[in-house]
């Protein structure tokens, strides 16, 4: 578990597509340095977060470590597309005296997202995004949370799918932020890995599954809970 909170932005020093050596276990290893102050803990086998997605420690020094990537990440992630001198987010696994800055982020990547535009604003930038699979869109919602690349960040306009529109929606990174995560580095057209806020998926299971027991016949408060959102759509 983290919490969107970046603590450190490394360097890959290797993307190996086949690792023969015990670290690397046959498959694909992914090697980041310049991240010294968040080794000083580190252990085999500890989970960390590298631009929103939750990896393994198998082989660490003072300066670098490495991680095994699976095929199921470089399918769903962007990390397929990182290059040597390439910059990543990193975020170790909360503890019990993390603060709780963020929002609560598993590094389970749902899909990634194009940046549509870059717009300034005042010293903040405005980035548009777009999503592969438009079916997350029902989760973005406006002053909501989400997490781009491993960063939390708040949502702050939503334009839902159409017959008209694929469906994007808009964050503000800070000027302190565009220091210290690696988004402020991307470009119209980059892909940022993209994970919903799980309380929303939470909800939306529950609710879905309650429907189906009770044949699809909402209870009073839930018919007015949709009334009402069906109603504040209807008005926008």
């Amino acid at each position: 578990m983290f919490t969107g909170i970046v603590e450190a932005v490394g360097t890959v020093s290797s993307l190996e597509k086949h690792d023969d050596t015990s670290s690397g276990g046959g498959g694909t290893s992914l090697t980041i340095s310049d991240c010294a102050e968040i080794l000083t803990d580190a252990n085999l086998g500890d989970s960390i977060n590298i631009n929103g997605t939750c990896l393994t420690i198998t082989e660490y020094d003072a300066h670098s470590f490495k991680v095994g990537v699976s095929p199921e990440t470089l399918r769903r992630t962007n990390l397929s597309s990182l290059e040597s001198s390439s910059h990543v987010n990193l975020e170790r696994a909360v503890s019990a005296s993390t603060r709780m800055g963020g929002h609560f982020v598993q590094g389970h990547v749902d899909t990634v997202a194009t940046i549509l535009s870059i717009t300034p604003d005042g010293n903040a930038l405005t980035f548009r995004l777009q999503p592969r699979d438009t079916d997350v869109l029902k989760y973005i919602v406006e002053k909501g949370y989400v997490a781009l690349d491993g960063t939390s960040l708040t949502i702050t306009k939503v334009v839902e799918e159409s017959e008209n529109n694929s469906g994007w929606w808009e964050i503000m990174l800070i000027a302190y932020s565009q220091e210290k995560v690696v988004m402020a580095q991307k470009s119209v057209g980059d892909a940022v890995n993209v994970e919903v806020d799980m309380l929303g998926k939470y909800v939306d299971k529950c609710v879905r599954v309650y429907l189906k027991e009770n044949k699809g016949q909402p209870s009073a408060p839930l018919q007015n809970l949709i009334g009402n959102y069906e109603g504040r759509v209807a008005n926008s």
